[in-house]
């Protein structure tokens, strides 16, 4: 059946109006991104598809236009429109992070980094360098690294916090294996870093590490 035999209430696009985003499951947002099914599925059906195919929104983000259009009914420009569509959002945050105290918004630095960091394959570093009063001044992939291993150097996070005149910072790496949790050397890592940047008198205010589903803190684990 096609979605304009639905009841109106139950259709996406009405549905996001009446009743806003938030209340529509990721099959019915992903099928008002999609605009049009295929013979014989709708648009719904065929975003349900995807999202089993590819085993959720995270994964249907990261994959490759290769991947993403070896799905019938997808091709070049839905994946380039997707991929803008994120890159929208994230930068929605990345301005939102500029305008206040970052700690007023922490939800808002938990998806700014979700959207950056968890589609990626491989691993990433990322300082958040901020001024006195927690507001952004910039945001920089400091160190990229296999899937295994990233090395990070002190010396050299001191010089980008130097370089940007940081009151404070905030690390965070991904995990592609998809799991949120802080690894021995993870530890170890912050303690380093935070010792090399106490001499030099800027703070380490929290390191993120982002997994699939969720992100884990240090600060929250009082592990800093």
């Amino acid at each position: 059946m096609a979605i304009s035999d639905w009841p109106a209430a139950e259709r996406p696009r009405e549905k996001l109006v009446q009743r806003g985003a938030e209340a529509l499951s990721d099959a019915e947002l992903l099928a008002i991104f999609l605009r049009t099914g295929i013979v014989g599925k709708s648009a719904v059906d065929l975003a349900r598809e995807l999202l089993g195919r590819f085993g959720g929104l995270n994964h249907l983000i990261a994959a490759s236009e290769s991947e993403f259009c070896a799905v019938p009914g997808m091709g070049p420009a839905k994946y380039v429109q997707l991929q803008a569509v994120v890159e929208l959002a994230r930068r929605a945050l990345g301005e939102k992070l500029v305008r206040g105290d970052v700690f007023n918004s922490p939800n808002a630095v938990r998806h700014y980094l979700q959207l950056k960091l968890r589609p990626l394959g491989h691993e990433v570093f990322v300082a958040i360098f901020l001024d006195a009063q927690n507001r952004l001044i910039a945001s920089e992939d400091l160190f990229r690294g296999t899937l295994t291993q990233t090395s990070v150097f002190p010396r050299e996070v001191v010089k980008r916090a130097l370089f940007h005149n940081a009151a404070a910072i905030i690390f965070a790496h991904n995990h592609p294996s998809g799991v949120a949790e802080a690894s021995q050397a993870d530890e170890h890592l912050t303690r380093a870093l935070k010792q090399a940047l106490d001499l030099v008198e800027v703070r380490v205010l929290d390191h993120f590490v982002v997994g699939a589903d969720q992100i884990f803190s240090f600060a929250e684990h009082r592990l800093l």
